[in-house]
């Protein structure tokens, strides 16, 4: 999200998956496919009246072959696309993992894309953290007090005067494999509310706090003045969903280092003093982005580790571990539990991730 730090080795590095969304009312994985397989699901009568599939999609695939090379207004190689990723959903482990498997074809690549912005932001939506800029234009916080998101917030707030929020965000990184803007919609928010700072008082404080989006996300929020920005939660017309889709990576894009913050990634991974992961499905091509092959580093005492692995088997949860072991260096406390969620992970282990 912002530009790098001054502090290159925050003190801890949070990885966010699908699951820490969730809390919010945000999709986990098998509920994103059904949505993308509906969007792109697109069938017509005869006589052109659409009777499935999302006809912002069916917009943007039009303005996308107009603007092709050379110039067409056929769709129809693109529809077939969108069937294929529909009819391949339930067999896939993610829209992800088949993009990438499919890499080299654009019509998928770009109907998976733009599926994915279209059901986020639908998503974001129906979620806890939407604002009804029709009513107060106030975040409900009562909807997410058991939530990781308020023990996040209560975690780094601890013990801390709004003179010294600039230097604990700093020893913060957040890496979020999720599309959505949840984390950084919320905590703009959340400063607001519990400090009484000025909207752009708390942009400008947010820049302290380094936000790392491998697969990239639905577009920028407003507040951040950067390109491709849309709100929380707002639709879009074609050309601005076009636009959406192309700062969405597939996993050849994001390890790509020219392409992609990977290294700096890596390094924060590497020099961290804790590492938290949070509903994060810890599959092997994220572990790899996160933790390549081990590289020798400078030794770092203590290091503490801990995560969710909720709704993962024992065994796996035994793999997980090993791995970790094995990728993270000089890790003397490993905690990956699959019997908690990502709040109680926060109230099991407070103390351990407290920043006081």
């Amino acid at each position: 999200m912002p530009t790098p730090s001054s502090n290159p080795t925050p003190k801890t590095v949070f990885v966010v998956g699908a699951g820490a969304s969730q809390e919010a009312n945000m999709p986990i994985g098998s509920e994103l496919k059904k949505s993308i397989a509906r969007v792109l699901n697109i069938k017509f009568k005869f006589g052109g009246q659409m009777i499935s599939g999302d006809h912002r999609i069916v917009e943007a695939l039009r303005a996308a072959a107009e603007g092709s090379d050379p110039p067409s207004r056929d769709i129809n190689p693109f529809l077939h696309a969108g069937w294929r990723i529909c009819d391949a959903m339930p067999q896939a482990s993610s829209i992800d993992a088949f993009i990438d498997s499919h890499r080299g074809d654009k019509q998928i690549e770009l109907c998976g894309k733009l599926a994915i912005v279209r059901t986020i932001l639908e998503a974001e939506a129906k979620s806890h953290l939407f604002v009804e800029f029709l009513g107060d234009h106030q975040l409900k916080f009562d909807r997410l007090e058991n939530t990781w998101f308020n023990s996040f917030f209560r975690l780094l707030t601890e013990a801390c005067q709004s003179s010294d929020l600039a230097t604990r965000l700093k020893s913060v990184t957040l890496v979020i494999f999720n599309y959505d803007r949840c984390i950084e919609h919320f905590l703009y928010y959340a400063f607001q509310n519990y400090y009484g700072m000025s909207a752009s008082d708390v942009a400008q404080l947010l820049q302290h706090l380094e936000i790392f989006h491998p697969y990239g996300t639905v577009g920028s929020l407003p507040w951040l003045n950067q390109n491709h920005t849309i709100a929380y939660g707002a639709t879009t017309n074609s050309n601005q969903l076009l636009k959406l889709a192309s700062q969405i990576k597939t996993y050849t894009e994001s390890t790509n280092e020219s392409l992609s913050d990977v290294n700096a990634i890596r390094s924060h991974m590497k020099t961290s003093d804790k590492l938290v992961f949070l509903g994060f499905a810890f599959h092997r091509w994220n572990m790899e982005l996160l933790l390549p092959s081990a590289t020798v580093e400078t030794p770092r005492m203590g290091r503490r580790v801990f995560g969710t692995a909720y709704d993962i088997s024992d065994s796996d949860t035994n793999s997980i571990r090993t791995e970790l072991t094995k990728g993270v260096s000089f890790v003397n406390h490993l905690q990956i539990r699959n019997d908690l969620t990502c709040s109680q992970l926060f109230r099991e282990y407070w103390r351990d991730l407290s920043f006081v």
